[in-house]
């Protein structure tokens, strides 16, 4: 079996197949768009959409609780577009291709867009089913929330009327979370001087590969390995034993991943091809024994190419490779109030030569603190600085303060424990959600986050579990009722 359609809630993944086919990168979601405006015109729902995109598709409540609470059910309508090197996919275009494998279900060679295409099936599969009972529904469906939280940025206080928000954009089911990290981003516009290729040189390309990558918050306290720091790791060693030239550097792609692969175009003198080879696998050997039992897939690999039409001036390479490496990455600060959970982090996210003077290098902190988020990007912002970088950082977006004594939480967590036998984990999550940003303009917003289970997010390696999408479906389904008559 390999059709979604044949799995379990059918309506569910009935409608996740449908967004799958359905292009939606962020800041280009006029095709998801048009889709979610087609369902409501078919359902003869109520379809508003705002100055930037987002909808808002309001259903009756049914027989009984049509008087209830209205209840928000939120999710984002983008989706992270990564890639295995080497395969072509045009994320504009292309449908994304789901696998099911061993009671999961993946993407071919691509992310999956479960993150937030679950939460949108399952809003979708409710708003078409008139044999479930539930209050008034608002279905939210932003835009943009990957790559700037644009939508909840921009949502206007008359877009909602109901005072409960259920977001389903979690990924780990029986969690209940009730807050979330605040971010920002942190740019360096890194200015350079070039030189031409000494002769007698010759080029290759170094390229890291097979990361796990994953979502800079949810995964940033895993060890996993940044392919950006590895790679300039093993030049900032290359220029103590042999002189070589940067013609090109490419690594990561979006502020909210870890950087999986990285590659970086090198000239080195035709005499020290040798030594180029054998400096990359001794590399090899430190890197692999590392990372072992975390990046059990790591390559580290060493090809000719041809000579590029410039190099770095020396005084710019050795800016470079020292800002790199200069640049912290990873944890900063562990919370003390809630132990396991990481307070404050730094993600460098991506570098790239945007023209002939001038490399971007992409970072992003979070924070559960205000203060620990003005913190680590500041430390940022200095290391920027000291390499005579000008820097930008981003609007930002604030955390989501937890509220232990929600209404909204105390019957989600009896319901779930009803259901199942076991009480959820109540806790609150490193990654952004857009509840923070929900609370700014609607004060009197309950809210909770919950999904099924996705692991290896922001990455081509994301997969749903079908186990849990069944529990998350029925949690969803017989908590919509009981909650008409909450506050």
């Amino acid at each position: 079996m390999n059709n979604l359609k044949d799995l379990n809630p059918s309506s569910i993944w009935r409608y996740f197949n449908e967004i799958c086919q359905v292009p939606r990168p962020s800041k280009h979601e006029g095709k998801i768009t048009e889709y979610l405006e087609n369902f409501a015109k078919s359902h003869q729902l109520e379809v508003r959409k705002d100055r930037v995109g987002n909808l808002v598709i309001r259903k009756p409540g049914t027989l009984g609780l049509e008087h209830g609470q209205i209840v928000v059910l939120q999710s984002h309508m983008d989706m992270v577009c990564e890639k295995n090197g080497g395969i072509t996919h045009d994320f504009f275009k292309d449908p994304i291709v789901p696998l099911i494998e061993n009671g999961w279900v993946r993407a071919r060679n691509t992310t999956l867009g479960a993150d937030c295409g679950i939460g949108m099936a399952a809003t979708l599969a409710i708003l078409a089913d008139n044999s479930l009972a539930h209050p008034p529904i608002e279905a939210l469906f932003t835009v943009d929330e990957e790559t700037g939280l644009t939508g909840a940025n921009a949502l206007q206080p008359g877009m909602l009327e109901g005072k409960i928000l259920l977001n389903l954009d979690s990924e780990d089911e029986g969690e209940l979370f009730i807050g979330c990290a605040g971010g920002i981003d942190s740019v360096g516009a890194f200015k350079y001087r070039t030189e031409a290729v000494p002769p007698h040189f010759v080029a290759f390309k170094i390229s890291v590969t097979g990361l796990l990558g994953g979502h800079s918050g949810d995964d940033i306290e895993k060890g996993r390995g940044n392919a950006i720091k590895i790679l300039n790791r093993f030049l900032y060693q290359l220029d103590k034993s042999c002189e070589y030239g940067i013609g090109q550097f490419d690594g990561g792609h979006l502020r909210n991943a870890i950087p999986r692969e990285a590659n970086v175009i090198v000239v080195v003198p035709q005499d020290k091809k040798e030594h180029l080879a054998i400096e990359i696998n001794h590399f090899r050997v430190e890197m692999e024994n590392e990372l072992m039992g975390k990046e059990p897939k790591f390559k580290l690999v060493l090809e000719s190419t041809d000579l590029p039409d410039f190099i770095l001036s020396k005084e710019s390479q050795a800016k470079f490779v020292n800002l790199l490496y200069a640049l912290p990455h990873g944890v900063y600060t562990m919370s003390a109030r809630m132990p396991g959970l990481v307070e404050t982090s730094t993600n460098l996210a991506s570098v790239k030569f945007k023209d002939d003077s001038m490399i971007e290098i992409v970072t992003s902190q979070r924070s559960d603190q205000e203060s620990g988020k003005q913190d680590i990007y500041q430390m940022v912002e200095s290391v920027f600085l000291l390499a005579g970088v000008a820097v930008k950082h981003g609007e930002g977006y604030c955390g989501w303060t937890p509220n232990p004594s929600s209404a909204t939480l105390d019957i989600s967590r009896k319901c779930y424990e009803g259901l199942f036998g076991i009480k959820p984990v109540v806790r609150t999550i490193h990654a952004g959600l857009e509840c923070g940003l929900f609370l700014e303009k609607f004060p009197d917003l309950d809210m909770i986050s919950f999904g099924p289970t996705l692991k290896g997010v922001h990455s081509p390696d994301e997969k749903i579990e079908i186990a849990s999408v069944e529990k998350f479906w029925k949690f969803l389904t017989v908590l919509l009722p009981k909650l008409a008559w909450a506050r």
